[in-house]
C-alpha cells in the first residue's frame, strides 16, 4: 500500500472507537472491545481461522521474546494457530521496541 493509504487506515483505526461512540450515543465504549472479543471467541469455537489483531506471547517474532504484543494472528481451534510477522518500517519497529521496553519495565516492577 502507498503511504497515504496506510496513514488513512491508521487514523481510521485510531478514531474508530470515537466514531462508534458517536453513532451509538450510549454504551459505545463497550461495543468495540466486546465485538472484537466475540469475533475472537467465534473464530476459536468455529475454527474459522480468522486473522485478527491479538495479544500474543512472542517467541522471536518481530525480534522479541518473552512478552505479549498485539500482532496479527490466525485464530482457530486451540487459540492462536499462527502469528503473522508483517514488514515494519524502521519507525514502526522502533515504536514496537519502545512499547516492549515499557512492558518489560512494568513487568520488572511486579516481580
Amino acid at each position: 500500500m502507498d503511504q497515504p493509504t496506510i496513514e488513512q487506515l491508521v487514523e481510521r483505526t485510531r478514531e474508530g472507537a470515537v466514531e462508534v461512540i458517536k453513532l451509538l450515543k450510549t454504551a459505545g465504549a463497550y461495543y468495540t472491545p466486546s465485538a472484537v472479543a466475540a469475533q475472537m471467541v467465534e473464530s476459536i469455537l468455529n475454527d474459522d481461522r480468522k486473522i485478527l489483531p491479538c495479544s500474543a506471547y512472542l517467541e522471536g517474532e518481530y525480534g522479541m521474546s518473552g512478552l505479549f504484543a498485539t500482532v496479527p494472528a490466525k485464530l482457530g481451534t486451540g487459540g492462536i494457530q499462527r502469528i503473522y510477522q508483517i514488514a515494519l518500517t524502521e519507525d514502526e519497529q522502533a515504536k514496537m521496541e519502545r512499547a516492549a521496553d515499557e512492558e518489560r519495565e512494568l513487568l520488572s516492577l511486579l516481580k
